[in-house]
């Protein structure tokens, strides 16, 4: 995994494992993979994978089992709006590049919908 040098490290392993969890990668009640392994994998400091899953497990998409692990949510719902959440997020910031080109939101809707139909 590369890392961007503007966003800190644990946030940017949050959002790849929230992408994994809304892709469906990582299923509901799936355990993570430990501390350990995922900073030998990610090449990081154990503090910084144990960072992001205190963060996830604040946003309730993870919960910890003393001695077992971590895991993700059995909560449907929460992940449900995970996506969701992703999704506008991903819409505003193409709207907002869109516009820095100079694209009205009525153009913008245009491209959208020509695009949508060439497949």
């Amino acid at each position: 995994m590369f890392f961007n040098e503007n966003l800190p490290i644990y946030i940017q392993i949050m959002n790849m494992v929230k992408k994994r969890i809304v892709i469906k990668e990582l299923k509901e009640g799936e355990k993570l993979p430990s501390v350990r392994e995922l900073s030998t994998e990610l090449k990081v400091n154990p503090n910084t994978i144990q960072r992001s899953y205190q963060e996830l497990e604040r946003e309730d998409l993870v919960f910890t089992q003393r001695g077992m692990g971590t895991f993700v949510t059995e909560d449907i719902d929460v992940i449900d709006n995970l996506k969701k959440t992703m999704a506008l997020g991903l819409v505003d910031s193409f709207i907002k590049d869109m516009e820095s080109l100079g694209f009205s939101i009525g153009e913008i809707s245009e491209i959208i919908n020509n695009r949508a139909k060439e497949g």
